[in-house]
Formats: structure tokens, C-alpha cells, sequence
């Protein structure tokens, strides 16, 4: 079943996951503050991820670089030069877009393969997509209109001033990706690590672009999080294009049984020839199923040799892997699976959104809203409850279970007394069980435990309770 976007932007502020970034101030347009439940979801799909990727596995270390770097490393990325957005307006109602943005809406809503001449948004020239738009009949999604400017460029980099001395300054950037912050430490991960290749290095930290379209909740905003992998390979297409099958396949497992995504909804998208960067031997796109149509959650790209060999030239450094065993010295391949964290959350949230109805206790038709989160990514892991919130032995050993399962997991203690409207709130939460603590549970320490989705109720041992994230 289909919900809309309103319709989750709603409940996430109403409970607790997302809120409007300076509320009280009317807000600032594509940006989100995470609400206690947002930010769960959000720590929680980290740990898991570095469970996966760095705990579980021997070839693959973590790193947290600088939001604030040397400009020169953008220079050397491209992202000075290339990171130039084409801007279009409206001459009707005199919205704003990214260009390349709405072309790339149209071309997944119409399966249309045809792209605009030389197809690359920063190097385009603005007459071929104006050109495209116009042929294509691309309408405003705002007055349905097809009457555009011609595309301005616009550096999509928030820039800032670094002090040096009383009355001068360099300007430099806020990150715009992660990346790079990976591939200018490679160096130092050589020498003062024994990794060996292939092996990769990830990190997740925020990044920043000065995007102008509408943000479309926390789809697409100007402040967000990203988690990186370079995972670097042989000098060698035959070895990198393995690898980057490898990370395909090991992506589409990773969403589903890391983070429940379903998996109809997911759509792994290699780009044509036309869409390929000039360096790149492969991209994947993996995609998921909004309201308001397909979104790219993950970019699988086979990026060969060319990141370090920029930083090499614009460096003068040498950044060539030397192999232990065979004594040979090369720059190596990359594959980047990079994923955005914003996103993920944003996902999970649709993707866990539910209404449903059923019959009550009585017989009588009920409804609920509930949000079907994977155990993994829950905000809450148990609510406890007492039955009566003035029985002193109740919420004594209402609180004792808590003491004991908050070690371990999350949890929330709520003694609000109406044991049906709690469970609606745990429901909308996302909360896997419910425990009640009833007049039972002081005779012979057993409780009621209310699984989420299916509301079966039974009664277990308080000592067992932890079992059930098992």
C-alpha cells in the first residue's frame, strides 16, 4: 500500500523523528533536525553498518576525517571546476530547478534513454539542455508549463573564509562528499596501518551542498550525512569489475537484511555509456520507490585509477601501493559504494509506515498506524509498563526491568496507566515489544509481553525478555 509524502512528514513530527530545522522561526527551506526517534534510527544504521563492514570483516578500517579541508583537495577531485549546477527557471511561475535534476525525473518516469548531446550535468553546454527540455516537453512541476530560461551555472559548494592573518584570508569549503577525505589519507594508511590490498577504507560524517530545488522532506537537503567506502583493488579491469559485481550483490543483501527495506521496492540501475563519467568503467544506481517516484539511495561506481592520480599530480606526492610480495608499485582501482545516510533514514521511515485495521478484543473493527521497523534500526527495542500506575509494586518492578533491559537496548519506561493508548504510541513508534506488569507478574515474576505486528500476547519469565532480540 501506498502512503504519501505528507502523510510521513506528518507523523514525523508528530512523533518525535524529524522536525522543521529553526521551527519557531518559520524553519529554513531543505533542511531537518532529527528528533529522538530520527536520531536512533539514525545511530542505529551506522552501528549496524560497522558491524558489517568494519567489526565482522579483516579488510576494512575506519577513518573520520575533516569537514574543512586544504581547497586544494578540491581542485583535485574536480569539484572547483565540475561542481558547476545547471540552474533553470520557470518564466511562468518562477520556481527554481536543478536541470539536470528534473531531466534525470523525467527520464525515470518515461524510460526515455535518449539524454541531452555530450550527457554530463557539469559539462553540458546550457543551449543542448535547454534544447532537450524544450523538445522533450518537460513541464514545471509547479504551474505544468513548458516556458524555461536558459540553465545558469552555480557552484553547488558552500564556501566559507579561513583567518590567516589580521585582514587576510583563503577562502575554502565545506565538504561536499566524504570521499576525498579517504583518498588524501591513503598514504597514512600505508604506513601506519598493515593493510593490504584489496582492502577499503569507510567513514560516515556530514556533508554539505548548497542545493537550490525543493528538498522533498529529507530526500534531497543542503545538510546531510553520507557513509563512504573506498575499497581499493588491483591495477587491473578484469579484478576491479569482479569487485564491483562483488559490491553489488553484497548492497542489495545489506538493505534487506540490514535494514528490512523490502525488496520490491529496491532497483539496481547500471548507467549507460552516455551516463558513465569519463574515468568510470561502471556505475550502478540503486534506487528506491518513493511516493513521489524513484530515488537513488546508493551509488556503486567502478572509479579505476583516477581519484589518486589526481592527488598525485596536484599534490606531488606519490600515492602508489607498494606490494609486499611481488615488490610491484602501482596507483591502485577503486570501488566506491557510497550510500546516503540522510536517505537511509528517510527510507526506513516510508518503508515501515503502515495502516492497518483489525478486530478488537470485542469483535469490533479497530485501526492502528504502525511503523514495521526491522529489529535492527527500531528506535525503541521494548517499552515496559505498568498496569497500574499507583501500584507501588508494580512500578517498582516495572523500573527493575528497565534497569535491566536499558543496559543493553534502548528502551522507554511509561507508566501513563492506559495500557491501549500506550500501545498505539509504541505502535506509531515503531517499538518491537511491549511489556506490561500486571498484578500476576508480583506472584510469580512473569509479565505480558505484546509482539508489534502481529499484537500476539503472552506471558513469559522476566528474566527471558532479552531473548526475544535474538
Amino acid at each position: 500500500m501506498w502512503f504519501s509524502l505528507e502523510t510521513i512528514v506528518s507523523r514525523a513530527k508528530r512523533r518525535g523523528f524529524a522536525y522543521p530545522w529553526s521551527d519557531i522561526y518559520g524553519g529554513l527551506a531543505n533542511a531537518r533536525d532529527l528528533g529522538p526517534y530520527g536520531t536512533e534510527i539514525k545511530r542505529n544504521i551506522e552501528n549496524n553498518r560497522r558491524k558489517y563492514f568494519i567489526q565482522e570483516r579483516e579488510d576494512i578500517i575506519w577513518l573520520d576525517s575533516q569537514i574543512l579541508m586544504n581547497p586544494k583537495v578540491w581542485e583535485a577531485s574536480g569539484h572547483v571546476a565540475w561542481f558547476n549546477e545547471p540552474l533553470i527557471d520557470c518564466k511562468k511561475c518562477k520556481s527554481r530547478y536543478r536541470a539536470d535534476h528534473i531531466i534525470e525525473d523525467y527520464q525515470k518516469k518515461s524510460e526515455d534513454k535518449e539524454f541531452p548531446k555530450n550527457w554530463a550535468a557539469e559539462k553540458t553546454p546550457p543551449e543542448d539542455i535547454l534544447e532537450y527540455i524544450t523538445n522533450k516537453k518537460i513541464k514545471c512541476a509547479k504551474c505544468g508549463t513548458v516556458d524555461w530560461t536558459e540553465p545558469k551555472k552555480f557552484n553547488g559548494m558552500f564556501k566559507t573564509e579561513q583567518w590567516v592573518i589580521e585582514g587576510e584570508w583563503t577562502d575554502i569549503y565545506l565538504r561536499p562528499e566524504t570521499a576525498q577525505g579517504i583518498f588524501v589519507n591513503f598514504k597514512n594508511i600505508l604506513d601506519t596501518t598493515r593493510m593490504r590490498i584489496p582492502f577499503g577504507i569507510g567513514q560516515i560524517g556530514k556533508a554539505f551542498r548548497n542545493e537550490i530545488t525543493p528538498g522533498n522532506f529529507m530526500f534531497r537537503v543542503r545538510e546531510f550525512y553520507q557513509m563512504e567506502i573506498e575499497y581499493f583493488v588491483e591495477n587491473n579491469e578484469e579484478v576491479g569489475l569482479q569487485a564491483f559485481e562483488e559490491w553489488k550483490a553484497m548492497s542489495k543483501k545489506r538493505w534487506i537484511e540490514e535494514i528490512g527495506i523490502k525488496e520490491d521496492k529496491l532497483k539496481f540501475r547500471d548507467h549507460d555509456k552516455d551516463e558513465l563519467s569519463f574515468y568510470s568503467k561502471g556505475t550502478c544506481d540503486v534506487e528506491y520507490a518513493f511516493p513521489r517516484g524513484r530515488g537513488e539511495l546508493q551509488g556503486i561506481a567502478y572509479r579505476t585509477d583516477y581519484d589518486l592520480k589526481q592527488h598525485i599530480q596536484f599534490s606531488g606526492k606519490d600515492l602508489q601501493y607498494n606490494d609486499p610480495y611481488t615488490g610491484k608499485r602501482y596507483v591502485p582501482h577503486v570501488i566506491e559504494p557510497s550510500r546516503g545516510l540522510t536517505r537511509a533514514i528517510l527510507t526506513a521511515m516510508i518503508d515501515a509506515y503502515d495502516e492497518e485495521t483489525y478486530k478488537d478484543g470485542n469483535g469490533n473493527d479497530a485501526s492502528r498506524v504502525v511503523a514495521r521497523f526491522h529489529k535492527n534500526i527500531a528506535p525503541v527495542k521494548f517499552a515496559v509498563m505498568p498496569l497500574v500506575k499507583k501500584d507501588e509494586k508494580m512500578v517498582a518492578m516495572a523500573k527493575d526491568i528497565f534497569k535491566t533491559l536499558s543496559k543493553n537496548y534502548m528502551c522507554e519506561f511509561d507508566d501513563s496507566g492506559n495500557i491501549g493508548k500506550s500501545y498505539r504510541r509504541q505502535d506509531e513508534i515503531g517499538t518491537p515489544y511491549c511489556i506490561t506488569v500486571d498484578h500476576q507478574s508480583i506472584e510469580d515474576s512473569t509479565v505480558t509481553i505484546r509482539e508489534r505486528d502481529s499484537m500476539e500476547q503472552k506471558r513469559v519469565k522476566a528474566d527471558e525478555l532479552e531473548s526475544f532480540m535474538n
